[in-house]
């Protein structure tokens, strides 16, 4: 059963608050461990965070064995009624340096809210001269924050940082999306245009080209989230990795599968030719743009695949 604030002795508050230092210490410390790698310098104004915390730690520990001598009671935050649940974000591999960022000045505010309540609960000169002071401290932590992050992040060190970060969003979300993309603009070219030169009914064409799309996102997102878990490669979660891809195989070939809900055969068709052109095109301009790829080597080599299974729909479709 969760305690309620006012229900606090001034014993419990100090204990809670030496708990809660040395949580949000170790919190740091994992911020710290997990951005090491690949954000070195952020990293370090973690590990200078760190360092302040266990500061306010020893001090509340001094004054709480000074006051009530060397056992401290078990209640940390989560026994009192009024804090935060927190989402353990700092287990999360790989960590997003900005949602990190965003936890810390959270835990903060919360310390200061913390240390401000704590002190007016407090009749003891000593005791709540040291929560003002505490309080005082954490509401300057977001200036300190910035002193620090001014001191590890200098102009390179952001560059390199920025550089990790495009490198990462490569690896997790765009590598994984332009696989998808390029499997289900070109792999569903076949079965939907086979079906729609077999049939000439827009209707069949359409039903064929919606079960491969569908079909061919399902298989692609296991394929992707499968291949991996991120671990030793850095590719990230394998969850967003196949939902990407699987989203994008299915977009992919969705493109060219709608404009055969027009009635008329041969409008269809040309549409849908119309769609996979532009589908081609917007494919070229990705790898152009993100992976370094010339935009003619690029073009070439995505139209050749799309023309070869084009051709192999409309011949065996023909037939």
């Amino acid at each position: 059963m969760l305690k309620k604030f006012k229900d606090l002795t001034e014993k419990e508050i100090l204990a809670v608050a030496i708990g809660a230092e040395e949580e949000d210490g170790r919190i740091y410390g994992d911020f710290a461990d997990a951005l090491r790698e690949e954000y070195p310098s952020t990293a370090e104004m973690f590990e200078d965070m760190r360092k302040e915390e266990a500061v306010h730690r020893d001090r509340l520990i001094t004054m709480f064995r000074q006051r009530f001598g060397e056992h401290i009671p078990l209640i940390r935050r989560e026994n009192v009624k009024g804090f935060l649940q927190r989402r353990p974000v700092w287990l999360v591999r790989p960590l997003r340096v900005k949602v990190a960022r965003k936890q810390a000045e959270l835990m903060e505010l919360e310390a200061q809210r913390f240390y401000h309540k704590a002190a007016s609960r407090t009749s003891d000169v000593s005791t709540r001269e040291l929560l003002n002071q505490l309080a005082d401290e954490e509401r300057k932590h977001t200036r300190t924050a910035g002193e620090l992050e001014e001191k590890h992040l200098t102009a390179t060190a952001k560059a390199q940082e920025e550089e990790s970060h495009r490198k990462l969003f490569l690896l997790q979300v765009v590598q994984p999306g332009l696989a998808g993309l390029m499997d289900g603009s070109v792999s569903t070219l076949a079965p939907l245009f086979a079906a729609a030169f077999a049939t000439r009914h827009s209707s069949d064409a359409f039903l064929v080209g919606l079960a491969a799309s569908i079909g061919a996102g399902i298989s692609m997102a296991f394929s992707e989230g499968l291949s991996d878990d991120g671990s030793l490669t850095g590719r990230g979660s394998p969850w967003l990795r196949g939902g990407v891809t699987g989203l994008m195989t299915t977009a992919g070939g969705i493109g060219h599968t709608l404009p055969f809900l027009i009635s008329s055969f041969r409008v269809a068709t040309l549409v849908a030719v119309a769609v996979v052109a532009v589908e081609l095109c917007v494919i070229s301009y990705v790898r152009h743009k993100y992976m370094d790829t010339p935009f003619l080597q690029a073009t070439f080599q995505v139209v050749v695949g799309g023309v070869l299974v084009f051709l192999t729909g409309w011949l065996i479709g023909s037939s």
